[in-house]
């Protein structure tokens, strides 16, 4: 629910900058929650867990950058947590 909850949220947010919201998975199966991707092509890639900062620096570590220029942000959300 928590995640639903925060998609729906930053779709609106993304929206109102004239950006989208996108679910990623890979053929070997690497995932990320969102990709936040905006019309001048810079995108964010979020992570909606606790221990989500290992999957995400794969990700972030996986793509080319030769073809897709390097996200702008990385952020892992949490419910949760020392900061939350």
């Amino acid at each position: 629910m928590f995640e639903s909850m925060y998609i729906r949220d930053i779709r609106v947010y993304s929206e109102s900058l004239g950006g989208q919201v996108y679910h990623y998975r890979d053929k070997n199966g690497l995932e990320c929650d969102a990709v936040i991707l905006l019309r001048n092509g810079l995108y964010g890639l979020v992570e909606i867990k606790l221990g989500g900062a290992k999957t995400l620096n794969k990700l972030f570590d996986s793509i080319d950058t030769d073809k897709k220029k390097e996200s702008s942000f990385l952020m892992v959300l949490t419910a949760v947590g020392k900061y939350a």
